[in-house]
């Protein structure tokens, strides 16, 4: 049977509580595999894993429970290797990278924020910054709606000033907060949002960095900025080299939403 990976940790770690179960139906046995300096925090894979509630909850459990006695490398819900052997033969070839990850990204954590744009108050505040869409929308209103091709015509150039705008609060998003994170890792862009970022933060300076986002969201009212966390930092696992092919497959993010 293929093995589960939740995390890696040093193999100095704290030993898991016992009886600890995974994910699974029943929940699969936690155990950890060792090599080198590393540990992979492991069960067995059950077959047809889907990414259900109980099943992310028990892959959040396991690595909150690993990650209350030192830093956790977490994987995403959904990474398997074909066997053991597989997971200490990544432990091992990749030891030097795992464990300045464990250096780096010990006493902190992710936190993900995404920003959209709330419509009527982005729209006042293109109509307002821009002359040509104001003086196009009042010829419009006074000739009684404006011709087909005039609404037309300010359709186009709204939506094209919002898109700008888009861009701009996009980056605007990131540089407020980027200064009270460790990192900044830009995520996939999804339908809704203009911004999907996730900062590494230290649990001390998390207070901070929350307050950061909250000053953020009451100086630009046209955004809607929201905040999850704290995560494990799933998101910095990998910042440099890609894992290689054929090692430990990643799934479903875990626990991000």
């Amino acid at each position: 049977m293929s093995t589960y990976v939740y995390g890696i940790t040093a193999a100095a770690h704290p030993s898991l509580p016992e009886g600890m179960g995974g994910v699974g139906d029943p929940p699969c046995p936690v155990r950890v595999i060792t090599e080198g300096e590393l540990s992979a925090v492991v069960s067995e894979a059950p077959e047809g894993l889907r990414p259900k509630r109980r099943d992310l909850l028990a892959h959040q459990n396991v690595l909150a429970e690993a990650g209350g006695g030192g830093c956790v490398l977490p994987m995403r819900f959904g990474s398997v290797a074909p066997d053991d052997q597989t997971v200490a033969g990544v432990l091992a070839e990749r030891a030097d990278h795992y464990l300045e990850r464990l250096r780096t990204l010990d006493g902190r954590v992710e936190y993900n924020v995404k920003a959209s744009h709330i419509e009527d108050a982005v729209l006042h505040r293109v109509m307002s910054e821009n002359a040509d869409l104001r003086a196009l929308a009042e010829s419009n209103r006074q000739s009684g709606g404006g011709s087909y091709e005039s609404r037309l015509q300010l359709g186009e150039m709204v939506a094209a000033a919002v898109q700008a705008r888009e861009a701009e609060d996009a980056v605007e998003v990131e540089r407020a907060l980027e200064p009270k994170a460790a990192a900044v890792s830009v995520g996939p862009e999804s339908t809704g949002w203009l911004a999907n970022l996730s900062f590494l933060v230290d649990r001390a300076e998390a207070e901070k960095f929350i307050a950061e986002v909250d000053r953020l969201r009451n100086s630009h009212p046209h955004l809607d900025v929201r905040i999850n966390g704290p995560l494990p930092p799933y998101s910095f696992v990998e910042p440099g080299p890609s894992e290689p092919a054929g090692t430990i497959a990643g799934g479903a993010e875990g626990g991000q939403e």
